[in-house]
């Protein structure tokens, strides 16, 4: 095996463990919490952790895995190596990265334009929390799934 394609495999490992650890403390706890707060204020909160989360180092980790395992993937199907690794590179992009692009992005970019303090407001906070949590529960499990196949690809036959 070639050294670099090793450490592709084990950022890869990382970094579905990591991202899956970021959306599993949003499954279990903060968007309960935001819930739980009067309306405006958990809106507020959300439309703030959206700004936030664009920064370098979340973005770099999540985009940086959904490039590793895209090469996973590749790298998989090309050489035969284990099925495990497609499978943990297929979880994290089909589960995780697209979920995000093609479900959570939407529903903050239509949050984003939603005022806490307008009546119209609360319909779409109310709308918003039930869906973005249930995306959120999927690209958590399929971020852990992925970790999971990527460490079984790993280890010796």
């Amino acid at each position: 095996m070639n050294s670099w394609i090793l450490v592709i495999e084990v950022s890869a490992l990382f970094g579905c463990a990591l991202v899956g650890g970021i959306f599993f403390a949003f499954s279990s706890f903060v968007m309960k919490a935001l819930g739980r707060i009067p309306d405006p204020a958990g809106m507020h909160a959300m439309q703030s952790i959206n700004i936030v989360v664009l920064n370098p180092l979340f973005l770099g980790l999540f985009c940086g895995t959904a490039l590793l395992s895209v090469i996973l993937v590749v790298n998989g199907i090309a050489t035969t190596t284990s099925p495990w690794l497609i499978a943990g590179g297929l979880s994290y992009f089909l589960g995780t990265f697209l979920v995000t692009a093609l479900g959570n992005v939407p529903l903050n970019n239509r949050l984003a334009t939603a005022s806490p303090s307008d009546p119209a407001g609360h319909a779409t906070w109310q709308s918003y929390l039930p869906r973005w949590t249930f995306l959120n529960h999927l690209r958590t499990a399929a971020a852990i799934l992925a970790a999971f196949c990527v460490l079984m690809g790993l280890l010796p036959a």
